[in-house]
């Protein structure tokens, strides 16, 4: 078992495709056949399922996965203990819901290009509700949140920027008008809302569920911008980040509404395993956020 054939199959388990996983390899595909193929002959069982053109971890590829990722990051490890001097170089994966992804990343992401050449950023797509339980599994090294600030005992839980949330809707909806909302006011309307276990989703179904508000009338999304254009053509009423909306805010095509009494907060968060080694690429992408973060988003957002 060779740790070029372990590489491959990580890259080809996150990827789900082997030809994506031999561009990112710079291996042509037949290779990356070859090696998973021997792989899978050494180890006596299927990694993979081929469905059609799909790709597919068996069990045994789930469990043996896990092993991979403990291996290959121990290798890395040793390689940086008798190495320090040398530049940042290895892999870290991250995760971030859609709203971090379109209004944060993007920078941080360039910017850790541009300084460290040599190192891989791996994003690995999670559902919301499955953020804190990847990085405590070991499947992701970096998870981004919008959520409340909460204690953890196996994750640290670093708080970045305070985010205001807002009620938001256009400015023809029957509620724009209105200086404050009493909460009779917003029952049978049609709330548009993130995929369930968002953080911020939690706040306002709490919320809502307090002011006694029936929450039948709800449309729920994966995609921040959607919410955003079904908000603006007077579908109903949409919950988001003010990071999202600067611009239709700005530009008259959202109007927030105000809530008598209700005044939503949450916290733009990154996560790491408390007990994991954070080996160089990891330690370079959390100091490369905090450093977009000061130089971008907090002086716009003070």
């Amino acid at each position: 078992m060779e740790l070029r054939q372990l590489n491959t199959f990580r890259m080809v388990a996150n990827a789900l495709s082997f030809s994506r996983a031999a561009v990112a390899l710079n291996y042509v595909q037949s290779s990356v056949t070859t090696q998973i193929q021997v792989l899978e002959e050494e180890l006596g069982t299927r990694l993979f399922d081929r469905l059609g053109k799909r790709v597919v971890l068996t069990e045994a590829g789930e469990r043996f996965l896990h092993y991979t990722e403990k291996i290959l990051e121990l290798v890395e490890e040793a390689r940086s203990v008798v190495n320090e001097d040398e530049e940042v170089t290895g892999s870290v994966s991250i995760s971030a819901p859609e709203s971090l992804c379109t209004y944060l990343l993007p920078s941080v992401l360039q910017q850790f290009r541009v300084q460290y050449p040599q190192a891989r950023v791996v994003f690995r797509p999670q559902p919301v509700m499955n953020e804190r339980s990847s990085v405590s599994e070991g499947s992701v090294d970096i998870a981004f949140a919008i959520d409340e600030a909460m204690p953890s005992n196996s994750l640290v839980i670093e708080n970045l920027v305070d985010t205001p949330l807002h009620l938001l809707a256009s400015p023809d909806h029957p509620l724009a008008g209105f200086t404050s909302l009493q909460s009779s006011q917003l029952q049978g309307e049609l709330f548009l809302l993130t995929e369930r276990g968002c953080g911020y989703r939690n706040m306002l179904e709490r919320a809502l569920n307090q002011a006694g508000i029936d929450m039948i009338n709800q449309l729920e999304f994966s995609s921040v911008e959607a919410i955003k254009q079904c908000a603006m053509v007077g579908m109903g009423i949409a919950f988001l980040p003010e990071m999202t909306v600067t611009t239709e805010l700005a530009q008259g095509r959202l109007v927030e509404l105000s809530w008598s009494d209700h005044d939503f907060h949450a916290v733009m968060q990154m996560i790491w395993h408390r007990e994991k080694w954070l080996s160089p690429a990891m330690q370079a992408f959390i100091a490369m956020t905090h450093e977009v973060l000061d130089a971008h988003l907090v002086p716009a957002m003070r």
